[in-house]
């Protein structure tokens, strides 16, 4: 990993990123068993953290690993940050922002789906984050998320799909890929949530599509219903993506924020940046300026 951000946090131990290995008998090396979280910092302060955190243990419950205390992550990000030499400037701009990964694997297991015996592993590492564009390009795919599988609402490291999908997007030109559930329904992105207006009404999908539950989502729902403005998580064909009745749409996401839609596929849409989304870019910028979330 090329960053600035040189030390990784590992089992307790600040290490250099060249120095920091697992074994190649880690369950979450071999069959991918793990979950992760990835949180943003803006100018030395870790954002949602709290959020972030119900998130992570509910889904080391679902894949029953082990999930430290929350105490435990802040003053083992604490360590990192200082290790990193990543601190407040004063600067609340992109340009000082940080992509924060805390992961737990299944530790040492003997090779196939059986978990072994041993500790899990416990991995926080951090690198520069880029702003990202106001809008963007997306594609759908014709593989599903499954909504009533094991892992549904799980963050899990298996994530082959994902992979997939986004060399299908970057084929296209696109950043982002677009699943549908197993009927068909509007499920979520790669790595985000999507909201779409359609005839003056908002929606998005609900969590019992499939779509994992994020930060992000969470927040522009809190946004919207503060503004007043009447949010429906329904159900939504894949389809109707591409039918020419969506007035707008937007991604959110840890990392992406509020980005607006310009295209699915070869189907522009009316515009690539639409009133409602600009001002929930606003509203969010607002929102992790100057929130009690931050810290």
């Amino acid at each position: 990993m090329n960053s600035r951000f040189n030390k990784i946090w590992l089992n307790g131990e600040l290490v250099k990123a060249e120095n920091a290995h697992l074994s190649v008998l880690d369950h979450g090396v071999t069959v991918g068993d793990g979950v992760f979280e990835t949180l943003i910092a803006y100018d030395g302060q870790i954002f949602a953290f709290d959020l972030h955190y119900q998130r992570l243990q509910n889904s080391a419950r679902i894949l029953h690993l082990d999930c430290p205390s929350p105490e435990m992550l802040r003053a083992a990000l604490l360590e990192l940050f200082a290790a990193n030499n990543y601190t407040a400037t004063g600067d609340t701009s992109m340009a000082g922002t940080a992509r924060v990964r805390i992961t737990i694997t299944g530790g040492i297991s003997p090779l196939g789906s059986a978990r072994g015996d041993d500790d899990i592993n416990l991995i926080i590492a951090m690198s520069e984050l880029s702003a990202c564009a106001t809008s963007t390009k997306v594609v759908t795919v014709s593989f599903t998320r499954n909504e009533t599988g094991a892992l549904k609402g799980c963050k899990t490291t298996s994530y082959g799909e994902n992979v997939v999908a986004l060399l299908e997007a970057k084929a296209a030109q696109a950043t982002e890929a677009i699943f549908a559930n197993t009927k068909g329904q509007l499920c979520e992105g790669t790595g985000c949530n999507i909201f779409v207006l359609k005839k003056g009404v908002l929606y998005t999908p609900p969590l019992s599509s499939g779509c994992l539950g994020g930060i992000t989502r969470h927040l522009v729902l809190d946004i919207c219903s503060t503004l007043g403005v009447e949010v429906k998580q329904e159900n939504l064909a894949l389809s109707e993506l591409m039918n020419g009745e969506i007035e707008e749409a937007f991604l959110t996401s840890t990392l992406r924020e509020v980005q607006g839609i310009s295209q699915v596929n070869e189907v522009m849409l009316p515009s690539p940046l639409g009133q409602l989304t600009q001002q929930l870019q606003v509203e969010f910028i607002k929102l992790r300026t100057s929130s009690t979330l931050l810290g």
